[in-house]
């Protein structure tokens, strides 16, 4: 079997556990008092839709504009409706967990940013937001042991955030050291052809306008500055949940569920969708927290609805992107 159909399989064997285990945690629970619960939002649901959009979506983008230069910087509600998309992309397609952010690079790309930085503003916001996320980690943690005086659980968890953090401080020294301009040169060594070499050029090319992002030092801080505002933000549509559930609406609570949600996603980003693990993270810690099962099972559900309403847009969007542009890509053709 090809290297590619194996990570296919795979993806399709984590999908089918991930499937399996959505269904055996929705059983237990009991599907009829999940039903009820999650129907007991109402519309809510909406407003936890609505405030995703609003808050966490456009504050991401926020986060993204800043990094770029002000000579290839494009207007932030551009780079807004491109985060949406690339989110849309990421939660839904079930092999891109870090497709969307090709996705959005392409479109600022498409939109006039050169390719070097498009790419590279991407890779930036992402090792970025893996730290600013450890540190929301160790936030919700703290909280959690405050809330609850549970303690079983803190070291597993400490030790698979540090884990993460050296994964992405070895990544951050590749991208400064070069990392693309010798991928391109290894690529080049191993095809023995000349045709190649153009590939060195666009890694170097590459890397170069990473480091030029990171020697922005105001940009990189005012990144994290505005990642973790997103994240406490994103809380919020938490507090709605909590609150239409009938739940203790606390901003605590609602600190604690979304980064322990975002940490147990992050770790299970291999899970198409991280289906089954997120409910059941959400299972652990709302039991943590004194939320009943079916309650916290409907929390879950509130936020995968909220993914799917504004994630199918987003996809229609991305679709229609592209399909305008092979139709001109198409019309050009035959004009010649």
């Amino acid at each position: 079997m090809k290297a590619p159909g194996k990570v296919q399989l795979t993806f399709y064997l984590l999908g089918f556990a991930g499937a399996a285990l959505f269904t055996g945690l929705l059983i237990r629970q009991g599907a009829s008092q999940v039903g009820a619960a999650f129907a007991t939002a109402g519309w809510a649901i909406i407003a936890v839709v609505v405030y995703h959009f609003v808050v966490p979506v456009f504050l991401d983008a926020v986060a993204w504009w800043v990094l770029f230069p002000r000579s290839d910087r494009l207007p932030l509600r551009k780079l807004f409706w491109m985060r949406w998309v690339g989110e849309s992309v990421s939660t839904l397609v079930p092999s891109a967990a870090v497709g969307g952010d090709i996705v959005r690079a392409r479109l600022a790309a498409i939109n006039g940013v050169p390719l070097p930085i498009s790419a590279g503003s991407v890779l930036v916001d992402i090792t970025l937001g893996v730290f600013t996320q450890a540190g929301f980690t160790m936030l919700g943690l703290a909280l959690l042991v405050d809330a609850t005086g549970q303690k079983s659980f803190v070291r597993p968890t400490l030790l698979g955030t540090l884990l993460g953090i050296l994964a992405v401080v070895g990544f951050y020294f590749a991208q400064r050291l070069g990392m693309f301009r010798f991928l391109g040169l290894i690529v080049a060594r191993l095809a023995n052809s000349p045709e190649w070499q153009s590939l060195v050029q666009s890694g170097e090319t590459l890397d170069r306008a990473i480091r030029g992002l990171y020697a922005r030092r105001r940009g990189v801080a005012m990144c994290c500055a505005w990642t973790i505002i997103s994240l406490v933000g994103g809380s919020g549509e938490i507090w709605i949940a909590l609150h239409a559930l009938g739940l203790p609406a606390t901003l605590v609570n609602a600190l604690i569920l979304q980064s322990m949600a975002l940490t147990i996603r992050s770790a299970a980003f291999a899970v198409p969708g991280g289906l089954g693990v997120q409910e059941g993270g959400y299972l652990v810690v709302g039991n943590l927290l004194g939320i009943p099962g079916d309650a916290a099972f409907a929390l879950s559900l509130i936020a995968r609805m909220r993914e799917l309403a504004l994630g199918i847009p987003g996809l229609v969007v991305w679709q229609m992107i592209e399909g305008r542009r092979l139709l001109r890509a198409r019309s050009a053709g035959a004009g010649r």
